[in-house]
């Protein structure tokens, strides 16, 4: 709810700080007095339009701020919005919106202590509040609200839940659908491109760890005489196979038969024989090892030729699709992967295909329906709507809510024609309205302003009370051309909106029937300020000093005005008791 407003030099206000409170908030007072400039100031800070002439005369700039008390249910509407406009750092109950209006026409729009555009601006204050008697901010001439209205009036939500998950589960088929049928040449091209590198990839035959083998083929064969001669050298060395040279194998031969004869007579340095033995031995392996390798190393040209060329085509392909032979073959498993699921596009269209037919006719059955119980929740809405606007004074005005249908080929099958939809159905519903006996019907948007609308919107409001969760409502002019009698009702009317969904009311009024009904009462009047000039003053009233005011409102005075006053009074206290009491 709307708990303060604070004003500065805005029209003639030169500062004024109000603080309101639950239930049902009246201001009252003369004709000039600056009620209606607290309005102003209200839809100026709403995001309304910018006017430099709102700026008091002698300031730059105009202010108005004011703060809402959040419920939990306005608390998650609002949270989108705030989080991702870095909004909901320090205020986690209430949200504090303000906007300041330059002379030079530049306005600034903020919300909890930060800068917004306007449309920010807009879109945290439109939940917060309705201004009744200028449909500039009036949520009920938006026709996008009127469906989400009824359905909360006919209580449907459970249904319309339902549909909404139908319909999401059938627009995804038909996103993939679309996509596949629009991109049936791309596709093409692209199932060509991965069939070549497939083949290119598999022609090759690649082993994983196959270029490392060959880089090292590569060095033994391009070194094949270097590594001849060095083998050679080693085994001639080991074997003595050359005559000039004497053998490692027989001058080791020498030492271990000298150690033998060292054992006979010391046998302590037997482990020095076994290690000599064991060299001996390991000396020989090597040997045999190296007449081995000596036997394969070859000079091989057209060996060496074919694995240049191995290496040059795996570098090839390398460079097209991947740093390493693992790369490519990841690369040619995921092109095989997609190829496959492309080659079944057309099953997987075909399947699309008789998906979607049958979740439009599956939709559609359920939006028949859910359209069936709209209708009747609207017959009765409209009954309840033209009761109300009876009680008003507005005989003979008629109120109803019309459905329009839009045709679409590929929309969903109803009872025999294919319609438009989205996720609430094939129903498009908007509030249409008579004022007078004798007017046709016309859309609720396009009545006019004053109080023959505010009684409208206090008529709908009271039918819609349970199911509309706007929590502050403002009504400006509401009792033009009504007098006591019906003042009265709308009283009673304006208060009993307090009682449904936790409304908060706040009326600008001149009837003093209306009046007495308040649960808060301010006095809104003009004074003189030091150096001459006229500015508005606010003053809660209580006790004597609203019996006075409601006294003067009446128009008469003496006991009888008085008098008159301390019955509107009663009568308001007796209606609020008897209600609560019930």
């Amino acid at each position: 709810m709307l708990t303060e407003i604070y004003i500065r030099d805005f029209a003639i206000i030169d500062e004024l700080r109000m603080q309101f409170h639950n239930g049902f908030n009246v201001l009252t007072g003369e004709t000039g007095a600056g009620k209606s400039i607290i309005l102003d100031a209200m839809m100026l800070m709403l995001g309304g339009r910018a006017d430099t002439t709102f700026v008091r005369s002698g300031a730059s700039e105009a202010y108005v701020e004011a703060t809402f008390t959040l419920s939990e249910s306005l608390k998650q509407l609002l949270a989108p919005i705030l989080e991702a406009e870095g909004l909901d750092e320090e205020h986690e109950d209430d949200v504090l919106l303000s906007r300041e209006l330059r002379l030079n026409g530049r306005n600034i729009c903020r919300v909890n202590g930060r800068t917004v555009n306007l449309s920010v601006l807009r879109d945290v204050a439109e939940p917060l509040i309705d201004i009744h008697g200028q449909g500039e901010h009036l949520s009920l001439l938006h026709p996008r609200s009127h469906l989400p209205l009824l359905d909360s009036y006919a209580g449907v939500q459970a249904e319309r839940t339902a549909l909404g998950k139908e319909i999401a589960a059938l627009q995804e088929i038909q996103h993939e659908l679309a996509d596949l049928r629009q991109n049936e040449r791309i596709l093409a091209q692209r199932a060509d491109m991965l069939r070549f590198q497939i083949e290119e990839i598999d022609a090759a035959r690649l082993d994983e760890g196959e270029e490392e083998e060959l880089r090292a083929e590569r060095t033994r064969l391009a070194n094949s005489e270097q590594l001849m001669r060095s083998a050679s050298e080693a085994v001639n060395l080991l074997t003595g196979m050359d005559d000039e040279t004497q053998a490692v194998a027989d001058m080791l031969g020498q030492v271990e038969r000298s150690l033998v004869q060292l054992t006979r007579y010391d046998e302590t340095q037997g482990p020095l024989l076994e290690r000599l033995q064991g060299l001996i031995y390991q000396l020989t392996e090597v040997s045999s090892e190296l007449q081995s390798y000596l036997d394969e190393v070859e000079y091989n040209p057209k060996r060496l030729d074919f694995v240049e060329e191995r290496l040059e085509l795996i570098n090839q392909l390398k460079r097209k699709y991947g740093e390493n032979i693992g790369t490519i073959l990841a690369l040619r498993d995921r092109a095989k992967t997609e190829l496959a699921r492309i080659d079944n596009s057309e099953v997987r269209t075909t399947e699309l295909v008789q998906a979607e037919e049958t979740y439009l006719r599956r939709c559609g059955d359920m939006a028949l329906a859910l359209s069936k119980k709209r209708k009747a929740a609207a017959a009765k809405l409209a009954t309840a709507v033209v009761t109300q606007l009876v009680d008003l004074q507005m005989d003979g005005a008629k109120f109803e809510v019309q459905f329009e249908t839009t045709a679409q080929a590929d929309g969903l099958y109803v009872e025999g024609e294919r319609l438009a939809f989205d996720k609430t159905g094939f129903d498009q519903a908007e509030f249409f309205i008579s004022t007078n006996p004798g007017e046709p019907l016309k859309p609720m948007a396009k009545v006019a302003s004053g109080g023959e609308t505010a009684r409208l919107m206090l008529a709908l409001k009271t039918a819609l009370a349970q199911v509309d969760k706007t929590p502050t409502l403002i009504f400006d002019e509401i009792d033009q051309g009504i007098g006591g009698r019906v003042g009265d009702v709308v009283g009673r009317k304006l208060w009993g909106l307090t009682t449904v969904a936790d409304h908060q009311v706040i009326v600008v009024t001149h009837l003093p029937q209306l009046a007495g009904y308040g649960d808060t009462h301010f006095h809104v009047s003009k004074a003189q300020a030091d150096g001459g000039r006229t500015t508005t003053r606010i003053k809660t009233l209580e006790g004597d000093g609203r019996i006075q005011e409601l006294a003067a409102m009446l128009g008469t005075q003496g006991e009888h005005a008085v008098g008159g006053a301390e019955s509107i009074l009663a009568v308001a206290n007796g209606t609020k008791t008897a209600v609560k009491s019930k």
